[in-house]
C-alpha cells in the first residue's frame, strides 16, 4: 500500500517551533480520530523554515486532507 507524506511548511523565525507544536495537533488529531496511523515528526530546513509531517495511506489521505489541509505532499519512502 502506498504510504504519502503530507507537509505543512512553516517559515520565519519561529518556524522550528512551530513545526514543532505542530506536530502535537497532527498526534491529537491522529488520536481523536483513531486512526491507524504512527508516523509524524517535524524537521528545521534551515533557520527561516521548518516542516510538519504526517504519514497516511492512500486509504485516509482524502479525509485527512480535506480535514487538516496541508500545504503539500509526496510519496513516502521510508
Amino acid at each position: 500500500m502506498r504510504k504519502i507524506k503530507l507537509i505543512w511548511d512553516f517559515r520565519g523565525p519561529a518556524a522550528a517551533k512551530t513545526a514543532e507544536h505542530h506536530e502535537i495537533h497532527l498526534k491529537e488529531y491522529i488520536a481523536m480520530e483513531k486512526l491507524p496511523l504512527n508516523i509524524t515528526g517535524f524537521t528545521v530546513v534551515n533557520d527561516m523554515h521548518a516542516i510538519a509531517f504526517m504519514v497516511v495511506t492512500d486509504e485516509h489521505m482524502i479525509p485527512v486532507r480535506d480535514a487538516l489541509k496541508p500545504h503539500r505532499g509526496e510519496l513516502y519512502e521510508g
